[in-house]
């Protein structure tokens, strides 16, 4: 990728005449420094410009080089990459945590124009923009043009004197570089789509413009920055705040409390959801926010872009589920929007998606008579209840569907305030909306079933629950055969909540096989707004709809284990596959619906059924599964813990664990120094917790090693990739043990050497020796199984280790393989030690520091449900859970829409200097469009034509009536045909042409 330095280097109107070139340097793998080479002729300014960069050190006509960059410990080049982090030769990590925010303009070049499509079509002569695409015409029209509506951008800046605004109120600069222009063109980008006047016109040109450079031109920004300038937001009582920016960061606790001092301060903040798709569980903050408006990114065939981040929100875990995000989606992909200077361009990513929400709910709040209505929560009401729904899409995707600006006015201007809930409904068997819910039946003896559901409160900034919600089952669709618990906020702030509904199967249903309904009902309550005194209620009820199967046998259920699974922001996790240095933490939540989602529906298709464990090991009975599945683990055990597995092996539990590297030498070398901390950062593991998973099996004589292997291979004809797994150090000797040539990747990280290690032992399998006992498999490396930076998957291995432990198969392809190699012995390697130092008492759950030593808390005692008393009720459920999420007491028919009519605003001409594009006279005025006389044209033009109708049947009746007399043919002269067809040729070319705009 392109050094971000050199990239502004090259920012100039001729930017495309250079290519950048990376030098190779002999003595690795990785470039010394890199060539800028002319490969067409560039004006002189840029040849100056580049010239007088400072990472320039020999300047020739045809090409330019810059310093080589030579990495070694402790020092880091002064020039930050793409998204603005240090980097290091092997020790290029990058410093993600903390409290960094990145541009989510796609791949971090967001000054590259995009928007190319890989079919032919099609083209207009005249381009419309998005915002007429989402007929935000019909509102100019009206009179609506965002006048009023304070709207603030926090991005890169603006320049003074660009073409496009007209109404830009203030300019602040809250960095360290002593400018207020943009010197991107990301900041102009996401204001013209707001806010533009002419060409790719925005939203609302007439808002008031608020612009918040809090991004330097090297893409750098600081949480404290962000801090002064939210204070400085509602001080200036800011009404819409857009961010198109955001991280994985949702423990930068600054940032995250003065969002909600924000959101409380009835500031409408609208932020991208990320460009980390198509991977789920890369939501990005502050978009992951309830409060927050997050939005996802389509392209104009409303498809989701895959770029865009999706679910779930992995703040709950491991204990509980995600909730619902992005809220909604847009267009986000070749979106056209200002140039930096002047003139339009196409980009794509969801800080462009961010905007256009931003854009249009700046316009929806200038629509609204009484400003007391528009708040954070009834804007996103009102966005998600007239959302579109973009079929064959998921709800972790798409939210509540694409936004529909018409709709969403008129539910505003109908709107009385109320609490409601996203999502509005439960129904697990509504594929493929309700993924990965609709995925899986419920059956009796399984873990609960937990939904989060967002309870939205319009009402006021607090509010809430009176009583408790009361569960009440339907006896006609066979509600009393699942029980309910609810937990929920004790305080709905700042406009949201949280509501859990856990769902199991009753006992008496566990061999029955149907459809089972009910709903939630749930009353919300908020104080009287302007001292009105007394309390504003409002009753919401949550339909559920369940399957519900006999239990599966034991065999078919396989229990994921995600309370040992952590992950960054508390800690510095890294990532399993070291290769991935533009990528170091691990994020993702490593659970079954987010990094290892295509794993968990592959198992769904092979039959078995999925649970996963949200509590220590202790809390679950081993008697109903037949497979405990460890990947990737970063915790420490409890010793009761290690006591219980021992225990369920042998009584018949299998266990397979997939494991990843773990090395002292090796994480001291991938630390890495953060700017905004000004301090080193250390992992707390490894790739995986192998001490501890050593201590978990070393009862059976087994182990895994510090090594740290990587390469390709194939095994029983499969090709394979590991990738930074570790090997086994100890295995029984009557264990099978499969082993590999592969690189010793830990000598390549820490000497930079290349060394290949003929069979390391990367496979083993063991039955355990008592009566009925269980079955053991050990695999180095999970990479294969995980989608985060998976090359090559390995879902057959799992499949084959699965046939294994849950039904005692041995599979021939491995027992006979020609890479079996003797089980290794305690003396052939290493075991990895704990690393002096770690921090990982400060975020593990099993940890606690005590005297400068670390040593394990009191177990916690595990966690029981409160199952709701049921209300039956003797009534049907309704047939279709999901018509169109309605708000209450909301008629859409009481909010008469102009004629939606294909519209073009009036073009005056040209200044001299102006650049040719569509402009609007002072404004987008309503004065110039009469709707009365617009709407009687229709009338008058349908009366001419029945005229001009009547006349043309007169005259054809009147020839019909004539007596015909034949005329004698008289043949035309040669020359006339001759001058006949030459006058048809000059005419033909123009008969048919469209003329040009």
């Amino acid at each position: 990728e392109t050094p971000d330095f050199i990239s502004t280097a090259l920012r100039s109107s001729d930017a495309a005449n250079w290519r950048i070139v990376p030098r190779k340097n002999p003595a690795s793998d990785y470039p010394s420094d890199f060539e800028v080479v002319q490969i067409r002729q560039a004006t002189r300014n840029s040849l100056f410009t580049l010239q007088d960069h400072p990472y320039i050190k020999r300047v020739t006509p045809q090409r330019k080089v810059f310093r080589s960059l030579k990495f070694t410990d402790g020092e880091y080049p002064r020039a930050p990459c793409n998204d603005g982090r240090w980097t290091q030769k092997w020790q290029s990590w990058q410093s993600s945590r903390p409290l960094r925010r990145t541009s989510l303009s796609l791949g971090s070049g967001f000054w590259h124009a995009t928007g190319r499509h890989s079919s032919r079509r099609l083209l207009r002569a005249i381009p419309r923009h998005v915002a007429q695409i989402l007929q935000a015409d019909v509102l100019w029209q009206m009179g609506h043009t965002g006048s009023g509506v304070k709207v603030a951008v926090f991005d890169t800046g603006l320049s003074e004197k660009h073409p496009h605004f007209k109404n830009v109120k203030e300019r602040t600069n809250w960095t360290n570089e002593k400018t207020l222009d943009d010197g991107l063109g990301h900041g102009t980008f996401v204001a013209g789509v707001i806010a533009s006047m002419r060409e790719c016109q925005g939203f609302a040109p007439d808002s008031e413009l608020h612009i918040f450079r809090v991004f330097t031109n090297n893409q750098v920004s600081y949480t404290s920055w962000f801090l002064d300038a939210f204070n400085y937001a509602i001080l200036k009582k800011i009404d819409v705040l857009n961010l198109s920016i955001g991280g994985p960061d949702f423990m930068d606790h600054p940032f995250v409390d003065k969002v909600w001092e924000l959101t409380a301060n009835r500031v409408i903040m609208v932020s991208a959801i990320g460009n980390d798709g198509p991977l789920y569980g890369t939501l990005n903050n502050p978009a992951d926010q309830m409060d927050v408006i997050g939005v996802g990114g389509i392209d104009f065939e409303d498809n989701i872009a895959r770029f865009s981040s999706r679910g779930m929100t992995t703040w709950e875990l491991p204990g509980g589920y995600g909730r619902v995000k992005p809220d909604i989606v847009t267009y986000g992909s070749g979106v056209r929007g200002s140039g930096m200077k002047e003139g339009c361009r196409s980009l794509s990513g969801t800080s462009v998606a961010s905007p256009v929400v931003a854009g249009a709910v700046t316009l929806l709040a200038s629509t609204v008579q009484n400003r007391e209505l528009v708040n954070p929560a009834s804007m996103k009401q009102a966005l998600i209840a007239s959302a579109r729904r973009l079929p064959g899409v998921n709800m972790f995707e798409q939210g509540h569907g694409k936004l529909d600006l018409l709709k969403a006015y008129q539910i505003l201007n109908s709107y009385h305030p109320q609490a409601s809930l996203s999502p509005s409904y439960i129904d697990l068997t509504e594929c493929p909306y309700m993924w990965p819910y609709c995925s899986q039946p419920i059956y009796y003896g399984g873990m609960p079933t937990i939904v989060n559901v967002t309870i939205l409160n319009g009402m006021g900034v607090t509010g809430r629950i009176v009583d408790k919600p009361i569960w009440q089952p339907y006896l006609p669709q066979n509600g009393d055969h699942i029980d309910v618990a609810i937990s929920y906020s004790p305080v709905l702030w700042p406009w949201a909540g949280y509501l859990a509904v856990s769902i199991s199967v009753a006992k008496k249903a566990a061999s029955w096989e149907g459809i089972a309904q009910g709903h939630v009902m749930v009353t919300v309550a908020s104080p009287a707004q302007n001292d009105a005194g007394g309390e504003l209620t409002s009753t919401v009820k949550l339909p559920v709809k369940v399957k519900i199967i006999p239990t599966p046998p034991r065999s078919k259920r396989v229990l994921w284990d995600q309370y040992h699974n952590l992950r960054y922001p508390p800690g510095y996790f890294p990532r399993d596959n070291l290769r991935m240095k533009n990528d170091p933490l691990d994020w993702n939540g490593d659970h079954i619906h987010t990094n290892f989602r295509d794993m968990y529906q592959h198992l769904r298709s092979m039959g078995y059924f999925v649970e996963v464990l949200g509590a220590p090991i202790t809390c679950f009975d081993a008697s109903q599964y037949g497979t405990l599945l460890m990947v990737d683990s970063e915790e420490e055990y409890f010793p009761e813990e290690v006591t219980k597995l021992r225990r369920d092996i042998d009584n018949g539990l299998s266990l397979i664990i997939f494991s990843d590297w773990y090395n002292t030498s090796v994480m001291r070398k991938v630390k890495f120094y953060d700017e905004n901390t000004r301090q080193w950062w250390m992992p707390d593991t490894g790739g995986a917790n192998v001490p501890a998973l050593n201590d978990l099996i070393s009862v059976w004589g087994m182990a895994f090693s510090d090594g740290l292997y990587e390469g390709d291979f194939t095994m029983a004809d499969h090709d394979m990739y590991y990738a930074s797994g570790c090997s086994i150090a100890r295995f029984p000797e009557d264990g099978i043990v499969i082993g590999q040539a592969l690189k010793d990747q830990g000598l390549e990280v820490l000497k930079q050497e290349t060394m290949v290690v003929d069979n390391v032992p990367i496979l083993g399998l063991y039955q355990t020796p008592s009566e009925g006992a269980g079955r053991i498999a050990l695999y180095g490396d999970s990479n294969c199984i995980d989608d985060s930076h998976r090359q090559k998957d390995c879902f057959w291995l799992l499949d084959a280790l699965l046939q294994y432990t849950s039904y005692s198969m041995m599979p021939s392809s491995l027992t006979h393989s020609k890479s079996r190699v003797p089980p290794p012995t305690a003396t052939d390697h290493p075991l990895p030690q704990r690393l002096e130092g770690n921090h990982l008492y400060r975020y593990s759950k099993v940890l606690e520091s005590h005297l400068g030593d670390h040593k394990p808390r009191p177990l916690p005692a595990c966690p029981h449900l409160s199952w709701a008393k049921p209300q039956p009720l003797n009534e049907t459920a309704p047939s279709n859970l999901w018509k169109h999420q309605k708000l209450l007491s909301v008629d859409l028919d009481k909010v008469v829409l102009p004629n939606a009519r294909s519209y073009r605003p009036q073009v005056r001409p040209l200044s001299p200097g102006e650049s040719e594009a569509w402009d609007i006279p002072g404004g987008i005025m309503p004065g110039r469009y009469n709707q009365e006389v617009g709407q009687t044209i229709p009338v008058f033009a349908f009366l001419g034509a029945m005229v001009v109708l009547s006349f043309f049947v007169v005259q054809l009746t009147k020839a019909k009536s004539k007596p015909k007399r034949r005329k004698p043919r008289v043949k035309r002269p040669l020359y006339l045909q001759q001058q006949q067809q030459q006058q048809q040729q000059q005419q033909a070319p123009h008969a048919g042409r469209t003329p040009t705009v």
